[in-house]
Order: structure tokens, then sequence, then C-alpha cells
């Protein structure tokens, strides 16, 4: 069983009116956030973002909310899934044992963190479930494996296995990257200017290429400090790329299945007016 409550707010007026939103979700409720909290930050939220502008076409830093980050990591999921490499569509598929994160970065597949959201001891076929190292400094150690995946690979399954109504599939547990030594302040100090996005819209991923290109929204920031809200911009660039240059931040939301810090990545290219 699950527990969990949002809140979307609207703030403006006529065609200038923003909309954003706050929720928390729990396995157990006594865990869950204050419904007040939810609805003061979603309004918050919906605030910070009237007035926007748009931005000219150019290359520059991009860094991600841990809120947005939480996709790149989704996508990651996505393409180490033993299905779609079974398949042959993952831009991962021939990367097993080889550095596609920079050296330091860690990502965690763990299916006993405790009251974890997706926390099981064993997965849908009744396999036991173990804690995988996915990504170690950088490299490429697994992949997500149900029982018809692991022998189309030629492999053993890894208790990754997600029961629904028409069978089994592979998939993660409670997956995490790891957090870096900075704070999400001190890297907009860092690389001067650039865009902090804090939201996403469309699913323009190509699982076979690692083609990324999604609409975004969020703030310019100069000097450091976010001066700016901005809208309809198209961020575009490869996973294969954006993976080898993410950098992390301290800021880890360890709450969800998906947990991510916000996501450093340089020279991005932004499509605006």
């Amino acid at each position: 069983s699950r527990h969990g409550l949002s809140m979307t707010a609207v703030a403006g007026e006529g065609t200038g009116m923003e909309r954003d939103y706050d929720y928390d979700y729990r396995t157990f409720f006594e865990d869950m956030e204050a419904p007040a909290d939810i609805g003061r930050r979603a309004g918050e939220r919906a605030v910070r973002r009237l007035n926007p502008q748009k931005i000219t076409t150019r290359t520059t830093n991009v860094l991600y909310e841990s809120r947005a980050a939480k996709s790149l990591l989704g996508h990651f999921a996505g393409a180490v899934n033993g299905a779609s490499v079974a398949r042959k569509s993952s831009f991962l598929r021939e990367k097993m044992g080889e550095q596609i994160f920079a050296p330091g970065i860690s990502i965690v597949d763990d299916p006993f963190k405790p009251r974890g959201a997706a926390t099981r001891p064993f997965d849908g076929e009744g396999t036991g479930a173990d804690r995988l190292q996915m990504i170690e400094n950088g490299i490429l150690n697994h992949w997500f494996l149900d029982g018809a995946s692991a022998r189309e690979l030629g492999l053993e399954p890894n208790g990754r296995a997600h029961r629904g109504g028409s069978g089994t599939s592979p998939g993660a547990t409670n997956l995490t990257l790891s957090p870096g030594d900075k704070s999400p302040e001190d890297i907009m100090k860092e690389v001067g200017e650039g865009l902090w996005v804090t939201d996403l819209i469309g699913h323009g991923v190509n699982g076979v290429t690692g083609d990324y290109s999604r609409g975004a929204a969020g703030f310019w920031f100069e000097n450091g400090e976010p001066v700016q809200a901005v809208s309809e911009i198209t961020i575009a660039g490869n996973l294969n790329d954006m993976f080898a240059r993410m950098v992390p931040a301290d800021d880890l939301d360890a709450r969800y299945s998906v947990a991510s810090p916000s996501i450093l990545i340089e020279g991005l290219a932004l499509a605006g007016d």
C-alpha cells in the first residue's frame, strides 16, 4: 500500500497565469509531510514563476533541480532495463563494463532501503533481490533482469521483476544517485550563468540512440543568483554525452524510489527565440 498527497496551485490572472505543484508519497502514513507544508510550497513555486521571459537560442550550463534531475535517473533506468537490452533498443546495450559516467559517480539500486517506496525482499517472480551497485566510479556493472530477459541475455535474474496485469517486466527498486560535495548555490556561483531547470515537459528521448529533447521552464541565473523566470525552452543533447558530463550537487532528497540530487550539465544546447 501507498499513501500520497499532491497540490497544484495557479497564480496570476488571465493569460499571465502560471502553475506549479508539490507532493509527497510514502509507504507509511506517519512519514507523510503535513498537507499545509505541501500546499504552501506549491503556492510559492507557482508565484515565483510569474512573468516568465523567453531566452535566445544558445549553448549554456544547465542545472537540473533535484525534482527535475530524477528524470535523468529514470532515463538511465530505462536504458539498463534488461528487456530493452535484449531487444537491442537501448543506447547502452553494448556498454557493460565501460565508463559511461564521470569517475566518482555512483548509482545504487537497493531493495532493502529502510521504509523505502520500493523496498521488498524478493521480486514479482519470487526471486531474492540483492543490492546492486549499478554504477561504480562511473562504470556500468549491471542490467535490471527478470527471468525472461536474463534467459535472452544468457545471464541470471537479479530480482528486478515487476508484476503487472500482463505478466512481469524488469525494472528498478530504490534507485539512488549519490550526492556530490557542493550545494546547488555553490555550483551556480562557480559556473556563473545558465539555466536552472525546475520543470520539464514532454517525453522526447530516443531510447535507441540516446537523443534527448525536452521542453523546460525554470530560471536564468547570473553571478550565481536566479534573476528571471524563463519558459518555452527546449533542451537538446544526447544522453551518452550528458551522462559523461553530469556533476551531482549535495542536496539529495532520498525519500522516494528514484532519488537524485540536483545535477549540473555544462554545454547543453537550448532552443528559444
